[in-house]
Parts: structure tokens; C-alpha cells; sequence
């Protein structure tokens, strides 16, 4: 059989199966575990032909190497709880039923025979050695400042490295004497952008920064603002001593910024000139809630006018997906709740 009368085969069995070709779709519409095994196969047989149609068109092969032949990159753009046991489980089980659908990229190194250096694929590379199987990969012969573009690439095109990773993932290139052109091309953004990334990066103490984690659910704003305060006379000091604390390290990573930013100084007290008197804003207030395992947490902010909820941690956009398929079912819960309560 032909490859495109394979790609129409799989197309069919899956448009058979309803026009949600998703796992979550089949189990809502069939409780047979034998179809959704045949949806699940079906999708990863036409993965697997995606993937060899883009591979047999760039020339390369997909080799299975030894993890423990595979060096690390060398810039970071990740912190380290990220390839942590619980931030991977996900990976890790869908290699563990399935295999590695997805490879990875690497690089022969110079002058080590049989060694090589990750690209991207990280945390699938990282599910390879906990699963103790081989890592299938494409080589690739590449120049230090085209591994970290396609490093940044890959990373940027699934968007999910948080605002300050990236910065410190900028800031780690300038550090290590790559170009504003590549640290631009790795982070798919302009100069002006990536000169912000750095600024705020390199204001921030290192060790305050890994403390912190990626945060996934705060943006450049309050960053800015972050580096702001970090930046007045006595912050740094505070900000090391409440790092220490247990009420700090229990803390989800939004919540530890939360609680980071709310201690350090503000602009509020310095000196101004005299002039009108601005309405105060409205006080913030913050609600959190984390899963038990720390897979899921949670984030409420109500300024009195608006709410705003954010979802982070390893399992969160899942999570998020999963509120978002419930709301009708969540609002109804909520209006009976509302008439239960005479409101």
C-alpha cells in the first residue's frame, strides 16, 4: 500500500469514529475500551507517517541512541523542576503505551565518536532514561548558533516555556557570546523585546530566580514590575531571607512570586512631587488552590471589577481543557446553587 492510500485509510477509520478524533471525544460518545484503542492507534499510525513524510523530504534518518550518550545543551532554557518525575509524567506514561511517537534532535560531538548533544526533545529524553529505553532521535550536523535557534524554535512554536524562562534562556545566551541576531531568531522576537528579557533576567539574583520556578501563569507586566522593586535598596536581602521559609518552598510557583513581589518595597513611599490626589485602585484579592500532588494549581484574582483565574503546573492546560468541555454543566451547578442559597 502507497503511502497517501495509507494516510486515506487512516482518515477514513478516523472519520468514522465522529469528527472528535480525540481520546477524551471517543470516551465521551462509546465506553469500549477496543475503539478507543483503535482511535489511539489509528492517530499514532498517522503520526508516525507525518513525521516520516517530513523526514524522507529533509533527507535524514531516525537513529535509536543510548540516553546516556546524549550530553545536555548547553544553555539552559528550561529551570530544573522541569524534568523533575512529576513534571514528565505525562511524557512518560504516553511513551510507556504508544513509544516514542515524536523524536527528538541531536548533534554529533566534535571530536567524541558515538556522543552526542541534545537539541530538543529534552523531557522526552528525560522520560527515555526513567523508562530505561533507547531515545530515537534525527542527527544533525549543526553550528553552535543553529542548535540554539532551533533550540528556541522548537520550544517557541509549542509555547510552552514560560515569560521568565524565556528571559533567562536570553540572558544565558548573551552570557555565553551568542549574537542579538541568534538570541532574536531563538526567541522568534525583536531586538527591543529580547533587550527586556534581559534587563529583567539580569536584575534578578539567579538563585531568587530558580526559587521562584517558571511561574507559569504571571506575564512580562508584573515581571517588570518584579524587577522594578528588586531593584531598591534592601530588596535583595528580603527576598533572600523569605526564600528560606516553608511557607515559601510549599507555595506553588505563582503563589511564590505572589508572595515575593508582595513583600519587596514599592515606588510608593519615594518622594513626589505634590499634586492631585489619584483614587486608590481597588485591592487585589488573591485566592490559590494546588492539587495535592502539585500536578495542578490554581489562581484567583478579583480586583472588585474583574476575576481573573489562571491554571498552571505540570497538568494544568489539561486541566484547564477539562473546565472549559464542563462549562455548561458548571454554570447550571452554579444558578442551582444560587436559588439554593436565596441569592
Amino acid at each position: 500500500m502507497s503511502r497517501k492510500d495509507s494516510k486515506g485509510m487512516f482518515a477514513a477509520v478516523l472519520g468514522q469514529l465522529g469528527e472528535d478524533n480525540s481520546e477524551e471525544g471517543v470516551s465521551r460518545r462509546t465506553s469500549s475500551p477496543h475503539l478507543m484503542k483503535v482511535a489511539a492507534g489509528v492517530r499514532q499510525m498517522q503520526e508516525r507517517s507525518d513525521i516520516a513524510d517530513k523526514l524522507l523530504k529533509s533527507g535524514e534518518q531516525i537513529i535509536e541512541l543510548d540516553p546516556d550518550k546524549i550530553r545536555p545543551s548547553s544553555i539552559t532554557d528550561r529551570y530544573d523542576d522541569a524534568y523533575e518525575i512529576s513534571a514528565i509524567a505525562e511524557i512518560t506514561e504516553s511513551m510507556r503505551e504508544r513509544g516514542q511517537i515524536v523524536p527528538g534532535l541531536v548533534r554529533p560531538v566534535q571530536g567524541k565518536d558515538g556522543e552526542f548533544q541534545i537539541v530538543y526533545g529534552r523531557r522526552r529524553l528525560a522520560a527515555a532514561k526513567q523508562l530505561g529505553i533507547g531515545f530515537k532521535a534525527a542527527v544533525r550536523e549543526l553550528t553552535d548558533e543553529q542548535a540554539v535557534i532551533f533550540q528556541g524554535e522548537e520550544n517557541t512554536a509549542r509555547e510552552d516555556l514560560s515569560y521568565i524562562e524565556k528571559c533567562a534562556f536570553a540572558l544565558a545566551q548573551q552570557e555565553a557570546g551568542y549574537k542579538r541576531d541568534t538570541i532574536c531568531a531563538s526567541l522568534s522576537t525583536g531586538k527591543s523585546h529580547v533587550s527586556e528579557m534581559i534587563k529583567i533576567a539580569s536584575s534578578v539574583d539567579k538563585e531568587i530566580l530558580q526559587s521562584i520556578g517558571k511561574a507559569p501563569g504571571i506575564g512580562r507586566g508584573r515581571w517588570q514590575e518584579f524587577s522594578n522593586r528588586y531593584s531598591m535598596d534592601g530588596s535583595p536581602a528580603k527576598a533572600f531571607d523569605l526564600i528560606r521559609k516553608n511557607k515559601f518552598r510549599e507555595a506553588t510557583s505563582d503563589d511564590r512570586f505572589i508572595i515575593l513581589l508582595e513583600t519587596l518595597p514599592s515606588d510608593h513611599n519615594a518622594i513626589k512631587e505634590p499634586g492631585p490626589a489619584k483614587p486608590s485602585k481597588p485591592k487585589i484579592a488573591m485566592k490559590s488552590w494546588a492539587a495535592p500532588d502539585k500536578t495542578v494549581s490554581v489562581s484567583l484574582k478579583d480586583n472588585g471589577k474583574t476575576t481573573m483565574i489562571a491554571v498552571g503546573e505540570a497538568e494544568g492546560s489539561r486541566f484547564a481543557a477539562f473546565i472549559a468541555g464542563q462549562l455548561d454543566d458548571l454554570f447550571e451547578a452554579f444558578r442551582k446553587s444560587i436559588t439554593k442559597q436565596g441569592v
